[in-house]
């Protein structure tokens, strides 16, 4: 026959292992920031697709090494939307005072 201890402990052990699961579930512990942009989110991609077969010369952990992949895309992206500067007359027109 269990003890008065041993039906006790046994509710007391699955709310507390029920609690710690809620609360692991409810929490990541590694939750990326929204995406702002599709860049963001095509450079996201970029990231994840060659985290594992860039080289990586410098042994570097896989998070720093996809941060370098998408910063490098996010730079590239940046400099191929930049529009190209006109060059035109540099003065201004003045207004004659009256």
């Amino acid at each position: 026959m269990p003890s008065f201890r041993a039906r006790t402990r046994s509710p007391a052990g699955m709310t507390f292992g029920a609690l710690i699961g809620l609360v692991m579930a409810a929490s990541p512990s590694r939750a990326e920031p929204p995406i702002r942009s599709p860049e963001d989110a095509a450079c996201r991609l970029e990231a994840r697709a060659k985290v594992f077969v860039a080289p990586n010369p410098r042994g570097l952990e896989l998070e720093e090494l996809g941060l370098q992949i998408y910063y490098a895309c996010m730079k590239r992206l940046s400099q191929a939307a930049e529009p190209v500067q006109r060059v035109g007359r540099r003065h201004s027109r003045r207004h004659r005072r009256r």
